[in-house]
């Protein structure tokens, strides 16, 4: 079979699964309290895609040239069992990675491992912890996402660490994210705060950009640029020059890849989405329970994917409503990062 591409000849290599839209933390910038309150109404258990569906989808993508399926939600570990779908997903010809917050990382690690889990992400934005109770919203403590860290570590997961930096937030934060993880095993990546959605109140005005961070950085422990490790990196590689590991940016705001971007996302009830900063998905859920087959399934994902013409960074403004529409995007809870 002939390579998928898209419009702009992107190949489809990439495959983000929400397995929820629920998630134990209320960080300010993707699931704020004063709109995920006691009376927001998250998805019922039968809207979910169950994990033979999600597995069927996946299938399907990896058919077409997917290479890599990442576990988001919400919070994927508080999804029941999911070990179980790591272990469906893990006889697939795909690597298999999660992201987390790791509040459950410390008594659920080696059973991720040992479902056939590759590869973890965590969430830590702050290194202190005042600042990082209030980033997360529920007084959770710096200190316990760092046992989760090293839990998974000891069953022998590769871990990255994600650190979202917004101005006047936890700025201060960047040269003691990198002075904790510089030579360790684990990469750290910063990412500039990015307007997915419309409910963390994006302004340009709150990026740090991936220049400043670089030469906060660099200040202190002198980083040069890496080569990417693959087309479609999201983000740019920086080693330390006295060998002592790397970081990455990834850096959608001020230095869009769009260009390169191979990535496609499903919500948690099987809406597919192009874009991570998309307005509407295609509903793959009707599609699977009115009795498509395997093959149908995959023509609907290479049909949805060969027209795709998303490139939003590239042309990103302040409004984050698709004026053309009057809709605003997608919020990052609902499909993952």
């Amino acid at each position: 079979m002939d390579q998928l591409v898209d419009a702009f000849g992107r190949p489809l290599r990439d495959l983000r699964i929400s397995v929820t839209d629920r998630c134990n933390f209320r960080c300010t910038y993707c699931m704020p309290k004063e709109v995920f309150g006691h009376d927001y109404r998250f998805l019922d258990r039968k809207e979910l895609l169950d994990f033979e569906e999600i597995t069927r989808v996946a299938r399907a993508a990896v058919s077409l040239g997917v290479q890599k399926l990442r576990l988001t939600g919400g919070e994927p570990l508080i999804r029941r069992d999911v070990e179980r779908l790591i272990a469906m997903l893990s006889e697939l010809d795909a690597e298999v990675t999660l992201t987390t917050n790791a509040s459950l990382l410390p008594r659920k690690a080696q059973a991720l491992k040992d479902a056939g889990l590759d590869r973890i992400t965590v969430s830590l934005d702050s290194m202190d912890d005042a600042t990082f109770r209030a980033m997360n919203d529920v007084d959770f403590p710096v200190g316990r996402v760092l046992e989760g860290i090293e839990a998974a570590h000891a069953v022998g997961l590769p871990v990255k660490v994600n650190s979202v930096v917004k101005r006047g937030v936890n700025e201060k934060e960047i040269v003691p994210l990198a002075r904790y993880f510089r030579d360790t095993p684990h990469v750290l990546r910063f990412i500039e705060y990015m307007d997915v959605g419309a409910t963390n109140g994006w302004r340009m005005d709150d990026v740090i950009s991936a220049a400043e961070i670089v030469k906060l950085i660099d200040a202190e422990f002198p980083i040069e640029p890496a080569e990417a490790n693959y087309r479609g990196e999201v983000a740019k590689r920086w080693r330390y020059t006295d060998g002592k590991g790397e970081i990455g940016i990834i850096a959608s705001v001020t230095q869009p890849f769009c260009g390169d971007c191979t990535r496609s996302r499903i919500s948690a009830e099987g809406k597919l989405y192009t874009c991570l900063f998309a307005v509407r998905g295609h509903d793959l859920r009707a599609l699977i329970r009115s009795g498509a087959t395997d093959d149908q399934l995959a023509a609907k994902l290479a049909e949805i994917w060969h027209v795709r013409g998303d490139r939003y960074s590239e042309l990103r403004s302040q409004n984050t409503v698709d004026p053309a529409i009057g809709e605003r995007n997608v919020d990052m809870s609902y499909i993952g990062g």
